[in-house]
């Protein structure tokens, strides 16, 4: 027979795994480095490996600096500026719808980056930083998509679990950036594609996630037990 105690652990370590995966899931999705590697070629066309490597670690650590410094000021802007939770989970549902949108039609969302932005990064000497490590990783609706998981992360742990994802999403970023040219190879266009519009189509139901548990806080829709 299970003790109490037991009981309660295991349903600690399953809420954990379950908002751990939340978590990576929906920052790696949102900065999609995947769909980044057209950008990410284009801009840096006629640079040898080295200065490559140093764009796509600038881009990496930029993309982990801004994301982490949103995470823990999250709390803190939703006070100064009067925001509730439901209104920032539906605000943050249909960036994020737009985005998975775009994805579904195997193209890069506007809100990550704009023909102009990809044309004036080509001509620039570095382009690590911007825009290549915001807006076109850390974007709107990654910068969204981690207030609503601070918002929703009452616990030090969750936060760890947020930290974390950020972490592990940027190094990912920082690897496929780098491979850029061999995942070309590898995957080809059509490959990237088809992987876009998985990331779009999970995207689109995280959205609509997001608006449920947004009308469900404002008590739009009944909370189901």
């Amino acid at each position: 027979m299970i003790s109490p105690a037991s009981a309660a652990l295991h349903g600690l370590h399953s809420t954990y795994v379950r908002f751990s995966v939340l978590a990576l899931s929906s920052i790696f999705f949102l900065v999609d480095p995947f769909a980044a590697i057209p950008s990410f070629i284009a801009i840096t066309s006629g640079a040898d490996a080295q200065r490559r490597k140093r764009m796509a670690r600038k881009a990496s650590l930029t993309c982990f600096i801004v994301l982490s410094s949103f995470a823990l000021a999250g709390r803190l802007i939703f006070r100064m500026f009067g925001i509730t939770l439901p209104a920032f989970e539906i605000a943050g549902g249909l960036i994020l719808l737009l985005i998975g949108i775009d994805m579904l039609e195997a193209k890069r969302s506007p809100t990550q980056e704009s023909t102009d932005e990809t044309e004036e990064a080509a001509a620039k000497e570095d382009a690590g930083i911007v825009p290549l490590g915001i807006p076109m990783l850390a974007g709107p609706g990654a910068i969204s998509s981690v207030m609503v998981l601070v918002g929703q992360a009452p616990n030090h742990w969750q936060m760890f679990a947020i930290l974390g994802s950020i972490a592990l999403t940027a190094f990912a970023s920082y690897g496929v950036l780098n491979g850029a040219d061999r995942l070309r190879r590898l995957l080809g266009e059509t490959g990237i594609r088809i992987l876009v519009r998985i990331m779009g189509l999970l995207l689109v139901a995280l959205a609509m996630q997001f608006f449920v548990n947004g009308l469900t806080d404002l008590g739009v829709i009944a909370r189901q037990e």
